[in-house]
C-alpha cells in the first residue's frame, strides 16, 4: 500500500548540499523534508568507503561556513581529511542543529511528475510511497551514479568484486590476497597507493594514464588548528575571491619569466599541499598549448624520477592530454606503488581485456588470477543521478530527453519546462569546476532566497525563460571553448567512452567555467534585479 505525504519542499539528497539546503529551510520555518535514497546521511562520504578515500580540498576549506559555533568546536584531524572522519563531521552538523528528524532514509525517488494545474510535483518512491510537493530541490550529488564496464562474464566471477563506490561497510581482508584493480582516474589512483603494500599481488589494469600530483598531506595540531580558527574570515574571504574556490590563487605572466625560473616555482607549487600545482599556477597552461605542453613535461619528468622502470614511467604519462586539461587527481605513493614487486601494470591500450572468468581477467595475452576485482570505473557525472529518476515537467516533458545531448539550465539551478524544480550544485553551475562546499553554499543561499521572494509575493510557481536559458548555455559554451580541455575527455566535456550515450565527440557542456567569482556576481545580481529570466505566478 502507498503511503502518501506532503510538504512545501523536498529536497532529494542528504548529502552536503542536501543537509545545509535543509537547515536554511527549518531556519525560515518552511515544512520541508528530505528524501535520501541511502540508509543514512552523508551522500559521497557515506557510500565512498574505499580504502584511501579523503579530501582533496584542504578540509578547513571544505567545512560548512555558516555557523561560527560549529567552527569554533569542530578540529580537523588532517589537512586533507579522510573518509570516516568527513562522515562524523557531517553527522555531527545534522546532530548539532537537529537535522536528522527532518530526514526520511531509504526514500529512492524513481519519478517526478509535475501537476500543472495544483502547481505541485507528485513524487513517486521506490518503496511504494508517494510524495507531493509544491517545490522540488534537487541535491543529488554530481558524483553519485556509478558506473561499471560491460566485459563480459562479470557475473562469473567467484570472489568478491565491486565498484569502489560501493566497497562493503564491513571490513574487506586485502592481506594475502591478489587484487585487481580496473581504472586509475582519482578513484583509482586513491586506492592503489593506498593498498599497494597490503596485498600480495597487485594488479592494476589502466586504460588510459591520468596525470597526477602529490596530495602532500600531513596532520593538524592543536595549535595550528587554533590559528586556523583565528582566520577562518580570512580563509573564506580568499575561497570567494578565487576562480576555483580555494585558497591557491591563480596568476599570469607564464611568458614574463625564464624557464628555469618557471621551473623553480613548479618545484616549489609540487611540494605545497592539494591543487597549489594546478590553482595556484599560471592561467596560460590552461588556454596556451605551448604553456601547458611545458607543464606537462614537467610534471611528466617528475613522474619519470619517481617510478623506477623507465617503461612503466612512459605508460603512465598521458599523451592525449595535457595536464590540468581533465579532472586532476592527487595522489599519495601513487607513483612509488610501481616500484614494489608485488605490483604490475597491465595497459589495457596493449592488451585490452577480452572477459572476466571464475577466477580472474583475461586481457588479449594472458590471464590473470585474482581473488578480489575492484572497479575504479568511475561515474556518470553530473547529470548521471538525474537520468535515475524518471522527470516529467510540463506536459509530461522528459527531463532526459530535454538532455540527451547535453544539459540546458538557468543558471545551472532551474530549467524550462520543469517548475518549481530548484538544483543545488545542478549541471551548468560552478559546483563542478569548484571546491564544491564553497559551491553549494552559495547554490544554497540562492535557491533559499528565491523560495523567499516567491512566499513572500504570493507566488506558487516559477518557471526559467527559455530565452534567459539559452542565454546562460551560450555562456557556459562560450567559456568552455576557450579553454584547452575542450578537446578532452572525461566530465570537464561530458563525453566518455566509459559512460553509454556519451561516446566521443558529443560534447556535452556540463560545468560553467567561468569561474566562481564571475558565477556569484551573475547570481547574485539576478537575486537583486527581482530574477529576471524567470516566469512567477
Amino acid at each position: 500500500m502507498s503511503d502518501s505525504r506532503q510538504s512545501e519542499v523536498a529536497v532529494l539528497g542528504a548529502g552536503v548540499s542536501g543537509i545545509y539546503q535543509i537547515k536554511r529551510l527549518v531556519d525560515l520555518g518552511i515544512d520541508a523534508v528530505v528524501l535520501e535514497a541511502e540508509n543514512d546521511l552523508g551522500g559521497t562520504w557515506h557510500r565512498n568507503r574505499y580504502p584511501g578515500c579523503r579530501f582533496d580540498s584542504e578540509s578547513y576549506t571544505y567545512g560548512y561556513s555558516f555557523s561560527k559555533e560549529l567552527l569554533d568546536e569542530w578540529h580537523w584531524k588532517e589537512r586533507f581529511s579522510s573518509q570516516p572522519e568527513n562522515l562524523r563531521y557531517l553527522n555531527y552538523v545534522a546532530d548539532k542543529f537537529d537535522l536528522r528528524r527532518h530526514m526520511r532514509f531509504n526514500k529512492r525517488v524513481e519519478r517526478m511528475a509535475w501537476d500543472e494545474s495544483e502547481h505541485r510535483w507528485h513524487l513517486s518512491l521506490a518503496d511504494g510511497d508517494t510524495h507531493t510537493a509544491r517545490f522540488v530541490v534537487t541535491s543529488l550529488g554530481p558524483l553519485s551514479a556509478a558506473t561499471l564496464p560491460a566485459y563480459p562474464g562479470m557475473d562469473e566471477f567467484e570472489g568478491p568484486s565491486f565498484h569502489t563506490f560501493f566497497w562493503p561497510n564491513e571490513p574487506v581482508e586485502l592481506a594475502g590476497k591478489r587484487v585487481g584493480v580496473i581504472g586509475t582516474g582519482a578513484t583509482g589512483i586513491q586506492v592503489i597507493g593506498e593498498i599497494a603494500d597490503k596485498v600480495s599481488e597487485l594488479k592494476v589494469f589502466q586504460r588510459r594514464p591520468n596525470w597526477s600530483t602529490p596530495l602532500n598531506n600531513s596532520p593538524i595540531s592543536e595549535s595550528e588548528m587554533d590559528a586556523i580558527r583565528d582566520r577562518y574570515d580570512e580563509i573564506f574571504a580568499n575561497c570567494a575571491a578565487s576562480p576555483q574556490g580555494f585558497e591557491h590563487v591563480p596568476r599570469w605572466g607564464f611568458w614574463d619569466m625564464t624557464a628555469a625560473e618557471r621551473r623553480e616555482l613548479w618545484d616549489e607549487l609540487y611540494t605545497r599541499s592539494g591543487f597549489a600545482i594546478l590553482a595556484g599556477n599560471f592561467a596560460e597552461i590552461f588556454v596556451d598549448e605551448a604553456a601547458n605542453r611545458e607543464m606537462s613535461e614537467y610534471i611528466a619528468d617528475r613522474i619519470r624520477q619517481r617510478v623506477h622502470d623507465p617503461a612503466v614511467a612512459e605508460k603512465l604519462i598521458p599523451t592525449d592530454h595535457g595536464f590540468g586539461l581533465q579532472r586532476l587527481p592527487l595522489e599519495t605513493d601513487y607513483f612509488e606503488a610501481y616500484n614494489r614487486p608485488n605490483v604490475e601494470l597491465v595497459d589495457l591500450s596493449q592488451t585490452p581485456i577480452e572477459r572476466l572468468t571464475a577466477t580472474g581477467i583475461q586481457t588479449a595475452d594472458r590471464h590473470y588470477d585474482l581473488d578480489l576485482i575492484v572497479y575504479a570505473t568511475g561515474f556518470d557525472a553530473i547529470t548521471g543521478a538525474f537520468d535515475r529518476v524518471d522527470i516529467r515537467g510540463v506536459d509530461g516533458t522528459s527531463l532526459g530527453e530535454k538532455w540527451r545531448d547535453g544539459p540546458s539550465t538557468y543558471c545551472g539551478l532551474l530549467s524550462h519546462g520543469f517548475p518549481n524544480m530548484a538544483m543545488v550544485a545542478g549541471p551548468q553551475s560552478v559546483s563542478g569546476s569548484t571546491n564544491f562546499p564553497r559551491a553549494i553554499e552559495g547554490g544554497v543561499d540562492w535557491v533559499t532566497g528565491l523560495l523567499e521572494y516567491l512566499r513572500e509575493h504570493g507566488y506558487s510557481r516559477v518557471e526559467a525563460q527559455p530565452e534567459a536559458e539559452q542565454e546562460w548555455v551560450d555562456e557556459v559554451m562560450r567559456f568552455h571553448e576557450r579553454l584547452l580541455f575542450r578537446r578532452s575527455k572525461g566530465w570537464f566535456t561530458g563525453y566518455n567512452s566509459n559512460v553509454a550515450g556519451h561516446e566521443e565527440g558529443n560534447v556535452r557542456y556540463q560545468a560553467y567555467f567561468g569561474g566562481a567569482t564571475r558565477y556569484t556576481a551573475k547570481v547574485t545580481e539576478l537575486a537583486a534585479n527581482g530574477y529576471p529570466g524567470l516566469t512567477m505566478a
